[in-house]
């Protein structure tokens, strides 16, 4: 090894990398035993002993001295080892030592003359001195990397959660390595902000966001996007915090960009927001600089959840706020002028009141608010509410939407005065109609869209072509399966003579092809289709669709996909 005896290697690692000498002998034991099964023969049963005398590892083959040979690389009959000159017994267990040295090739050769044909070692044996020397290197110095990173591991895995600071150093697919002077860290791609940016050489501060015990990769993992940056940052400058007055009990930020920051004082003399604004905003500005210029908006906590909001949406005011608790959400009337304020540059200040707060917002002008209230006035008075006072009553008690008068239990309203049991249960009955009314409209609307976009898709039609499909009466593709007749089809919906009957040779293939009819079944379905329209007086397509429905039964198109087969499908993919 490099002309150093084993025990000095072995004292040499044990003191410069902290591994403890008998680990490091047990390690080369093991790493031995195992390179010599492979080396000999799995079949074997190899044992190493370091024996400090000597300096040096010693192979042993356990041989078990038996009647029943079950194998016959460990077991021996009684007959064979007497013959080889043991004293044994049945069930005694022989130690051979292998000779695997250079420098014990004489004895090696000894051993074979008189083992030779008990061992077999022979011909393994010659190789396995120059895998023995390059396993126990290979042994040694993985054990110096496991100790090093054992070192790093426990020198920093208390920084766990606490700032520290480096030097960048280089640069990796994104990822920037910091020098943190005994080892590298990390900052991953992910765990950076889109706004900074640096250079080799550059002094940086961040989050230790963890600390791993990794064979090749840096262990330390660093964040300059967690929202633990900034309360340790504001940990540094607002000694209030170090001190246990002020607490900073919740974070919502988007890195690079904005922050907010919920605060709470224990002491009613202590004014939290101040305490962390500090003398002309020094305090709070020395995290925006070294934030790189993110914007912090710092709110006082409150326990009245409406308060806490109101104070979340600065700097934009609130008129006045409607609660669900039943949704955790809440409704926040803004003055007109204050509206874009409120929303913030693409959502951003209301985005992050609600993850500061846990509500989900809905942000409302008070004109916009005035026009919801004058459009469910007008539906509740045109499906039977005549009372307007009623309704406007309703209004002023913060049931500005059909939605919130829907979802009231009526036991509610008819303890308001002037509405009664039957008042609060007809008002309510009447607001889930105009709402369900509402819901059919959409869903007939979009499958609408859905049809035309189907008809367009398969047929290789323009939307304004589809559209005109639709509005003549083919309303989907079962209805056009149907159509036999290129005349009809042109008359009705102005495709051209030409491509009409192209488009009914195409509808025919398509629906042999996937399976919608047989040959026969579509043939007989157009021919009950086309005798419908022309026996049935002034029948419109829906109605001679609905007689071939009769006669052969809906064949849905598109079809719909099938529970079984999605389950099956996804068995697949998992296996």
């Amino acid at each position: 090894m490099d002309n150093l005896k084993l025990s000095e290697v072995i004292k040499q690692v044990g003191s410069e990398k902290g591994v403890d000498q008998a680990v490091l002998i047990e390690t080369l034991e093991v790493a031995l035993a195992t390179a010599a099964k492979r080396v000999f023969g799995q079949q074997r049963e190899i044992e190493a002993y370091y024996n400090e005398e000597l300096d040096e590892i010693e192979l042993f083959q356990i041989l078990q001295v038996s009647d029943d040979i079950e194998n016959p690389y460990r077991d021996i009959t009684l007959e064979d080892a007497l013959d080889h000159g043991f004293n044994v017994q049945l069930g005694d267990e022989l130690l051979v030592q292998i000779f695997y040295r250079p420098e014990d090739a004489y004895r090696a050769k000894e051993q074979d003359k008189q083992y030779g044909s008990l061992l077999n070692l022979e011909s393994a044996r010659m190789s396995f001195g120059r895998i023995a020397a390059q396993t126990a290197k290979q042994v040694i110095l993985q054990r110096m990397r496991e100790a090093e990173q054992d070192i790093v591991y426990n020198q920093y895995k208390d920084r766990k959660g606490t700032l520290i600071t480096g030097i960048v150093r280089r640069f990796e697919k994104g990822a920037i390595i910091v020098d943190l002077d005994k080892t590298d860290a990390i900052l991953p791609v992910r765990e950076q902000t889109q706004r900074e940016s640096y250079r080799a050489g550059d002094r940086i501060e961040a989050y230790v966001k963890n600390v791993q015990r990794s064979s090749r990769d840096p262990q330390i993992i660093l964040s300059r996007s967690a929202p633990e940056l900034v309360i340790k940052l504001f940990e540094q400058v607002v000694p209030e915090i170090d001190e246990g007055i002020v607490q900073i009990l919740r974070v919502a930020r988007q890195p690079g960009v904005r922050t907010k920051v919920a605060v709470y004082s224990s002491q009613s003399d202590v004014d939290p927001v101040g305490a962390c604004v500090g003398m002309k905003g020094q305090r709070v500005q020395n995290v925006v600089q070294e934030l790189r210029g993110e914007k912090i908006d710092i709110v006082p906590f409150h326990d009245e959840a409406a308060r806490f909001v109101c104070s979340a949406i600065s700097p934009a005011e609130v008129a006045k706020v409607l609660i669900d608790e039943a949704t955790t959400s809440m409704e926040l009337i803004v003055p007109d002028d204050q509206l874009s304020l409120a929303i913030g540059k693409g959502g951003q200040n209301v985005r992050l009141a609600a993850q500061l707060t846990g509500w989900n917002l809905d942000i409302i002008s008070e004109s916009r608010l005035n026009e919801i209230m004058q459009d469910a006035k007008r539906e509740l008075m045109s499906h039977g509410i005549e009372n307007e006072s009623l309704i406007d009553t309703l209004f002023t008690l913060g049931y500005n939407k059909l939605e919130h008068i829907a979802r009231v239990d009526p036991l509610e309203l008819a303890q308001i005065p002037g509405f009664g049991m039957d008042n609060a249960e007809h008002i309510v009955d009447v607001a889930n109609a105009i709402l369900t009314e509402a819901q059919i409209r959409h869903t007939n609307k979009a499958q609408e869209a859905q049809d035309i976009s189907d008809i367009a898709t398969y047929l290789g039609l323009n939307e304004h072509q589809a559209k005109q499909f639709y509005e003549a009466g083919y309303k989907n593709l079962n209805i056009l399966f149907l159509e036999s007749d290129p005349h009809r089809l042109d008359a009705k919906t102005g495709i051209g003579q030409n491509l009409a009957p192209e488009l009914i040779d195409d509808l025919w293939t398509i629906a042999v092809n996937q399976e919608v009819y047989t040959e026969d079944e579509l043939a007989e379905a157009r021919e009950i289709f086309d005798q419908s329209l022309k026996e049935l007086p002034n029948a419109t397509i829906q109605q001679a669709y609905n007689c071939t429905v009769e006669r052969m039964g809906e064949r849905p198109f598109p079809p719909e996909e099938d529970d079984d087969e999605e389950e099956i499908v996804e068995e697949e993919d998992d296996s």
